[in-house]
């Protein structure tokens, strides 16, 4: 997608729109890092590619993609000054900057950036929402994105889970690992499933318990028990799923069975319908309203949302 810029121009009515500005050196932002940052921007505000600049610089490592980073941040939409997103004042986010769960332009801009400092990047929809935008948040198909991020921590995160092997219970789903990268292939037993939730530790990790409320980050393999199809899987996208637990934000079976397990475990799950999406399934996934789910989940890293 191409964004448009300079696309206003001067008529001998003098109808035209404002020009529209391109060089993030024209963007004010005041106040220190770990406050509520002011922005001055000349709109409308547009890029071609996402462009970094340092407000002011940290003296921690460089950020790397992959790793989980803690963040505060303000969003604001370069079309019209309206601020979309702001964590300032509530808690700092943490993340896995990974393309598949945070916007393209977010990873992009903060890899390679030192912890401790405040940067301002501009984001062109081609690195956010493409042409469909956010339309609950304002953001439209042509927006450029600002945003102004203090980078408070970085921690390297597990590739796959690690720890002390466990002998499952006869009658579950059987997984086979590969062993360059640990990605699971689930086997169905020819037996019906169980009708309650079943919670089998495949590998116990040595890492910190995930707590209520905490955002981990997971590899995991969805498989139908009626025929064995992969309806979901982490690693196929390439990268770990990253999101809040035992607070609703995942269906009920992940809830119940991931809170007080420990980074670096294997978790083979077996959920019935009313553990899962219900009765009313979920079709876009060929999931029936009567389908009992398999899972394997690794867990990689939790993290705590901090107060600011």
């Amino acid at each position: 997608m191409t964004v448009l810029s300079g696309c206003a121009s001067a008529s001998s009515g003098g109808d035209a729109g404002p020009s529209t500005t391109t060089d993030i050196n024209q963007i004010k932002v005041s106040g220190k890092y770990g406050d509520a940052p002011e922005l001055d921007i000349p709109v409308p505000f547009s890029t071609e590619k996402t462009t970094r600049r340092v407000i002011s610089q940290g003296k921690g490592d460089k950020v790397e993609r992959g790793q989980r980073v803690t963040v505060n941040y303000v969003g604001v939409n370069g079309a019209d000054n309206t601020t979309f997103d702001n964590s300032f004042g509530s808690n700092k986010k943490a993340m896995a900057l990974y393309d598949s769960g945070v916007i393209k332009g977010f990873v992009d801009g903060i890899e390679g950036a030192r912890v401790g400092s405040r940067i301002l990047l501009a984001v062109p929809p081609a690195d956010a929402y493409g042409t469909s935008g956010v339309s609950s948040a304002g953001i439209g198909p042509t927006d450029t994105l600002i945003f102004v991020i203090d980078i408070d921590a970085a921690a390297d995160i597990l590739k796959r889970a690690t720890g002390t092997k466990v002998k499952a219970k006869a009658g579950l789903p059987t997984v086979k690992l590969k062993a360059k990268t640990g990605e699971p292939t689930v086997t169905v037993p020819s037996t019906e499933p169980s009708d309650s939730l079943v919670v089998q530790p495949l590998i116990e990790g040595k890492g910190k318990k995930v707590e209520k409320g905490q955002t981990i980050t997971v590899h995991y393999t969805g498989v139908n028990w009626r025929d064995g199809t992969v309806f979901d899987s982490s690693w196929t996208r390439g990268a770990p799923a990253s999101f809040p637990i035992g607070v609703g934000g995942v269906i009920t079976g992940w809830d119940k069975s991931l809170v007080g397990k420990t980074v670096g475990s294997q978790i083979l799950l077996v959920i019935p319908p009313d553990e899962g999406y219900g009765a009313a399934g979920e079709p876009s996934a060929g999931i029936k309203g009567t389908d009992t789910l398999i899972f394997v989940v690794d867990i990689l890293d939790t993290a705590v949302t901090t107060n600011s």
